[in-house]
């Protein structure tokens, strides 16, 4: 069976290859074959204008499994800061511009929180599972945790060199994909989607 990844973000295709399948190279403990939107250059480009994360999430793999006809994982994630009333939440990637790099979103948010006391925040995370022809199901995965002053790490993408997840000392870009992988928001709404595959 064929599982595609409703998204072009390489980064988010290898974390969810490697959490779905636990190596690099995609051959699943699963009776399934893991593919991206790579497969399919011709797909339509979804766009993401719900209310909440999961509005996202269900859309996206809707319309990818309804091209594709292929069962269809989607998701879309975001950082909330609570000094920054839940910003950047559900626009996280567009925050600091369309085109803007993870480096200038990184730039706006420590910016946007100098001098902030309470550096408090989650990534939170919802995957959308939908066969060609059923109802969509939707899971969410929190991760606690806080920001840092100052990038530290290489690994990840996204604000992972600023985010210290609870009961760590490390961000997610210095803690690695195998750590990441197992505690992230992604992680943790992976898990109970692996339950509806």
């Amino acid at each position: 069976m064929k599982l595609v990844l409703a998204t072009r973000n390489q980064g988010k295709v290898k974390e969810l290859t490697n959490m779905l399948c636990g190596s690099r190279d995609r051959s699943c403990t699963y009776p399934i074959e893991v593919i991206s939107l790579e497969n399919y250059p011709d797909a339509p480009e979804v766009i993401e204008d719900g209310k909440t994360y999961m509005e996202n999430a269900v859309k996206k793999a809707s319309i990818i499994a309804e091209y594709t006809s292929h069962l269809t994982l989607a998701d879309d994630a975001g950082l909330e800061v609570d000094a920054l009333s839940g910003a950047p939440g559900i626009n996280s990637k567009r925050w600091a511009g369309e085109d803007a790099t993870d480096e200038t979103r990184i730039a706006k948010l420590l910016q946007a929180l100098e001098g902030a006391p309470n550096r408090q925040a989650r990534f939170i995370a919802a995957i959308a599972v939908v066969h060609p022809n059923s109802e969509p199901k939707v899971v969410l995965g929190v991760c606690e945790g806080h920001i840092r002053q100052n990038p530290l790490g290489a690994s990840g993408f996204g604000y992972d060199p600023v985010f210290v997840p609870n009961g760590y000392d490390q961000t997610f870009a210095e803690l690695g994909e195998k750590i990441k992988n197992r505690i992230s928001h992604r992680a943790k709404a992976l898990e109970q989607a692996i339950a509806l595959l």
